[in-house]
């Protein structure tokens, strides 16, 4: 046993046998790493007219070109003051974030005094992926301590994955040790940065994920425009076609290779039953991956985001036996029924002991544990989940938080996240419709309607109602019956 032990041992050591890689000592590099203190105000779900309480956090950042200093979304989310911290220094400096992309957890900070930058230099980036099995090293501040950390591991994986809000992109596997604050930290290859870190996995030892260079140039040109649009990708159903009875219906040949389309729309440029061969000059195999530089394999989506930044992507198909070439259409996002709130705050508006938000995909998440409860009883926040709007703004408004205390609710109650569906028999399309039926409401009696099969209709007198609206601000201490999208139509101003 102990032979077959030291054996195993052998071979695994002269496999990794590598040259030592650079360690990097350079003090360039080191003052270009820098520590992020972030104050922020996270949005409150289900209380939506208040902000949660100022929390504190730490991560990492790096300086790149044009003064400026690249980190994770994350780390500066929601920050109402941001400072940052050099080198061997006790000096925190005011920064702005300039542009963020939650999506693939990027973010760049600005200075106000930007002479800062004049000794503090930008890192350099390599311009190729790293092999697998390198050498590479973290330098951050994470927790335990104050001064620079630099850890040491080598890259273990380099995959095309989900990030956050439905975006797909690279991301690299190391097993150098990370902690909380190396977020947004650079990680080096031979005194060149290949990414940032931007997570782990706290239930095993030494997985954490970084960025590379490349979704990093990426995004760094997206936001050239002022603006950011995220990486494009294909929404379309697929399998794979690997199964032989499901080979033989379509008629394919040994050599055809590719993934089956399943459904699609009406109006779409695929059809049932294609195969998508592949992306431009790149085949796609019976799996769904491609051949990239450097030897890899990895998702075809890789190339719908590199080929698909003018709107279309080129695409092989064999239909029917015959290959055709079209131009797909890609955007980065669909137009979801429950959008994340993307760094806003959730907009609102109290009627009575009752207040509305639009359900937002952070609200879902946040309802994730209910989701059984929740689909049993129809509501629409998970029988809908994943859908695209069916007209031009629509919403589904919830009631995120019990019926404030007020009299006028006696011998009524209502279950989880209950989902508005009509208010006098009129269906709501969003939460400014709401706003004017109620506005405009008449007659002696108001009725509220939820969807699903549990929840209570609510009759109440209309004049009560609106009268019982001041009585819950002023005993709550709300200064304000909507948000300030709302408040002007609620009003009539």
């Amino acid at each position: 046993m102990h032979g077959r032990v030291s054996l195993v041992a052998l071979v695994l050591g002269l496999l990794f046998i590598q040259p030592a890689a650079a360690q990097p000592e350079d003090e360039a590099i080191r003052n270009s790493v820098v520590k992020i203190f972030t104050t922020a105000r996270m949005p409150n779900l289900f209380q939506p007219w208040t902000r949660q309480q100022p929390s504190e956090s730490t991560g990492s950042g790096v300086i790149i070109d044009g003064n400026l200093i690249l980190t994770n979304a994350h780390v500066v989310n929601y920050g109402r003051r941001i400072l940052v911290q050099p080198h061997q220094s006790s000096d925190k400096y005011e920064g702005e974030v300039v542009a963020i992309a939650r999506g693939i957890d990027l973010a760049l900070v600005k200075l106000e005094d930007e002479s800062f930058f004049d000794t503090h230099p930008p890192a350099q980036f390599t311009e190729e992926m790293p092999r697998i099995g390198s050498t590479v090293h973290a330098i951050g501040y994470p927790m335990g301590g104050d001064a620079l950390s630099v850890t040491e591991g080598i890259v273990s994986r380099l995959e095309f994955t989900d990030y956050n809000y439905d975006t797909l992109g690279q991301r690299l596997q190391v097993d150098t040790a990370l902690n909380p604050g190396n977020s947004g930290g650079p990680v080096f290859v031979d005194n060149k940065v290949v990414g940032v870190v931007f997570s782990g996995i706290p239930s095993a030892e030494n997985i954490g994920y970084v960025i590379p260079t490349d979704e990093i140039n990426m995004f760094l040109e997206d936001i050239k425009d002022g603006s950011y649009e995220g990486n494009p990708r294909m929404f379309s159903h697929l399998q794979t076609a690997e199964n032989p009875a499901l080979r033989e219906r379509l008629g394919l040949e040994s050599s055809d290779t590719g993934l089956i389309v399943t459904s699609a729309d009406d109006d779409s440029l695929l059809q049932e039953w294609d195969v998508i061969a592949a992306i431009g000059e790149h085949d796609i195999d019976n799996r769904g991956m491609v051949s990239v530089d450097g030897g890899f394999r990895l998702h075809f989506g890789y190339y719908v985001a590199k080929l698909g930044q003018e709107g279309t992507v080129p695409l092989t198909i064999i239909r029917e036996g015959e290959e055709t070439v079209i131009d797909l259409p890609v955007s980065p996002t669909l137009n979801s029924l429950q959008k994340p709130l993307d760094g806003d705050y959730p907009s609102f508006l109290i009627h009575g002991p009752m207040v509305f938000m639009p359900v937002y995909a952070d609200v879902t998440a946040a309802a994730s544990r209910a989701a059984g409860v929740l689909s049993a009883n129809g509501n629409p926040i998970i029988t809908r989940l994943g859908d695209e709007v069916e007209f031009e703004g629509e919403q589904l408004i919830v009631l995120p938080s019990p019926f404030f205390p007020h009299r006028v609710t006696k011998g009524y109650a209502l279950g989880i996240l209950p989902v508005l569906d009509r208010v006098n028999g009129e269906k709501v399309k969003n939460l400014a419709h709401l706003a004017e039926l109620l506005r405009d409401a008449e007659g002696e009696y108001i009725e509220f309607k939820f969807a699903g099969t549990t929840n209570e209709t609510l009759v109440f007198d209309r004049q009560q109602l609106e009268d019982a609206t001041e009585d819950v601000l002023d005993d709550a201490g709300i200064r304000s019956q909507a948000s300030d999208d709302v408040i002007d139509i609620l009003t009539g101003g």
